[in-house]
């Protein structure tokens, strides 16, 4: 095990189509923030969202490529089928209750491992999981939800990945200092330990093994790839070594927000190892996150012309709040 550890999850990142559907679900269902809107750094001509807490941490981020007509994709063997947001326990009757309000279908899944699970999809049909817990930990509620604090989603409580087979990806799992902690059936739980640390947010890392599973189809709904936390580009580059050794790694390459490198572990669910910092308030105050379109410097001289080429969208803020 290196000095830093890999404590959990960063970011999610998923495809989406129309964008304004996709913000408005996940400010004003889920009660997230916009923390950042962006361009996709390889297709400027689109948006590129990050919803989080009230000051983007590591560990709430789900971002979205909003392809707009993009065709609708199907989850499969080596993909990524569910990515979970971690409340308190005693706060899944508020969630079931909102859900209903908005005439939203939702499953009530019961009890996993020491749980409670609600299962929705978004407006794309990617699945979504609300999971209630006793070490939901401190909110960071966002400033213009109309989510109460003591009910608010405190960041990812991990993903779910459909494998045939798991033994290779336990091995990938294991050089980066995820362990087995539990199984359920065909489910099986890893996490990171024995790192000295209270439980991080995303540190829940669950397989399920379906060798007759069917492979999925990339599109919107689906997600395009997990990120791991490193503490730092120093902790990064001695991870990229370590990993190296196993797996071919991608270079470092700077996300402007954080840095990262990419591989995909046997299965075939695409990894990224992504830094805490610099973080989303580099380039606008905490207090107006994702109120403005924001470019990186090699992008700058096209603003207007980007601006021109993607959909005009709106952020609506809860009442009484903006």
């Amino acid at each position: 095990m290196l000095a830093q550890p890999i404590v959990g999850l960063h970011h999610v990142t998923a495809i989406a189509s129309d964008p304004q559907p996709n913000l408005d679900f996940y400010t004003q269902v889920l009660g997230l923030r916009l923390v950042k809107r962006t361009v996709n750094f390889d297709d400027p001509g689109t948006y590129h969202f990050y919803f989080g807490d009230d000051v983007g941490s590591p560990g709430t981020i789900l971002t979205f490529f909003p392809w707009p007509n993009a065709e609708r994709g199907s989850a499969g063997a080596g993909e990524v089928t569910h990515t979970a947001f971690s409340v308190p326990l005693a706060s899944i009757a508020y969630w079931e209750q909102r859900l209903t309000e908005r005439g939203l279908l939702f499953e009530s899944s019961g009890h996993r491992f020491q749980e409670e699970v609600l299962t929705l999809a978004d407006p794309d049909g990617m699945k979504i999981e609300i999971v209630g817990h006793a070490d939901a930990g401190a909110a960071h509620a966002p400033r213009f939800s109309d989510v109460p604090a003591e009910h608010a989603i405190r960041g990812l409580f991990g993903v779910t990945m459909l494998e045939i087979d798991a033994e290779e990806t336990t091995k990938t799992l294991a050089v980066m200092g995820f362990r087995k902690v539990a199984e359920e059936g065909n489910r099986l739980r890893f996490a990171a330990v024995g790192n000295g640390q209270a439980p991080a947010l995303g540190d829940h890392i669950d397989v399920i093994v379906d060798p007759h599973a069917s492979f999925g189809q990339s599109g919107a709904g689906s997600v395009h790839h997990i990120a791991f936390r490193v503490a730092n580009a120093a902790s990064q580059l001695e991870w990229r070594a370590e990993i190296g050794k196993h797996i071919q790694t991608t270079a470092v390459l700077d996300r402007d927000y954080f840095q990262s490198i990419y591989f995909r572990e046997p299965g075939g669910v695409l990894f990224e190892l992504a830094t805490d910092n610099p973080g989303f308030a580099i380039d606008e105050p905490l207090e107006s996150l994702g109120e403005r379109l924001c470019l990186p410097g090699w992008l700058e001289s096209r603003r207007l012309e980007l601006a021109e080429r993607l959909i005009p969208i709106r952020l609506h803020k809860a009442k009484g709040l903006a």
